[in-house]
């Protein structure tokens, strides 16, 4: 029952990491993409980490990308959909050092990351 409650919280915290935020700047109104989250969200920045948990390699990325990108996934993840909706560029890890625009939004979320106290036993 415990795990029920956690995937549907889990669901609901993946539904609720993305907003889309309306700014302005310098009179033209822009959209900008803040995501937060876990492995569901994280487009590389576990890469600039020091941990465990990384997906930098085949086949994480494979399909789309066509090398290894640091995402828990093969090819493209929610946020990507998101920002391709939003009618935005595929919104960088923060971590990224080549990362100095962010005009469009900027992506926190971090493979392994939890709040809860089962997400870090051990540690």
């Amino acid at each position: 029952m415990a795990g029920l409650r956690f995937y549907k919280f889990s669901i609901f915290l993946v539904l609720f990491a993305s907003l889309l935020v309306a700014t302005s700047c310098h009179g033209l109104s822009r959209n900008a993409l803040f995501i937060f989250g876990g492995s569901l969200n994280d487009v590389g920045n576990n890469n600039y980490m020091e941990t465990a948990i990384k997906a930098n390699f085949l086949p994480y990325g494979e399909t789309f990308f066509k090398n290894a990108t640091g995402r828990a996934s093969d090819g493209r993840l929610v946020p990507d959909f998101i920002a391709g909706f939003a009618r935005l560029p595929l919104i960088p890890p923060y971590l990224s050092p080549d990362n100095n625009d962010f005009t469009n939004g900027l992506n926190f979320a971090s493979a392994g990351a939890g709040a809860l106290t089962e997400t870090n036993v051990g540690m």
